[in-house]
């Protein structure tokens, strides 16, 4: 990829989740964005770049995003980040999995709050946050100038589901 950025992107967890590896060339620093479930997968697939987590970026706070920060935050030691109205949902996202008859870790605490305007720095990456609601209150995409991650702001051919609690149509769209 472009500018010195390579993204490694695995479908991860039981529901499916795309999940990215967001890596800068030059410093091998990188940041996990949305690790939904396999962390140690997920680890291998740090570990065959030779790469060294600087943050775990949760674009919204369902589990199938999340599932796996708690197992990343332990080997990493890295800074997980989320939106401010999310945050709650991942101390508690092993009750939300159960609802769909399955067993994940409750996620550690957020780090740091992420929000509209904010920059994430990776090596010579700069991440730019986008406060995209609707699918859940605390939703964020990330952009460069060549990539931008949406989350389930977007699906393919379609957009974000809003019918789940703190879903909102009109936001989504706006």
């Amino acid at each position: 990829m472009a500018n010195g950025m390579k993204i490694r992107w695995l479908v991860v967890g039981p529901l499916q989740t795309n999940c990215y590896i967001l890596s800068c060339e030059r410093t091998g620093l990188c940041a996990v964005i949305d690790p939904g479930g396999d962390g140690p997968r997920i680890q291998r697939a740090i570990e065959e770049e030779g790469l060294e987590v600087l943050y775990i970026i949760n674009t919204h706070g369902h589990f199938d995003h999340t599932a796996a920060n708690a197992y990343l935050k332990a080997i990493s030691g890295a800074e997980l980040l989320i939106h401010r109205a999310d945050a709650s949902m991942i101390l508690q996202q092993s009750r939300s999995a159960a609802m769909w008859g399955l067993e994940v870790e409750d996620s550690p605490p957020p780090d740091r709050f992420i929000d509209e305007g904010d920059l994430v720095i990776v090596g010579d990456i700069t991440l730019r946050v986008l406060h995209t609601p609707g699918h859940t209150p605390g939703g964020i995409s990330l952009f460069t100038d060549k990539v931008v991650f949406v989350g389930d702001t977007l699906f393919a051919g379609s957009i974000g589901r809003t019918d789940f609690p703190g879903g909102n149509y009109h936001q989504l769209i706006s």
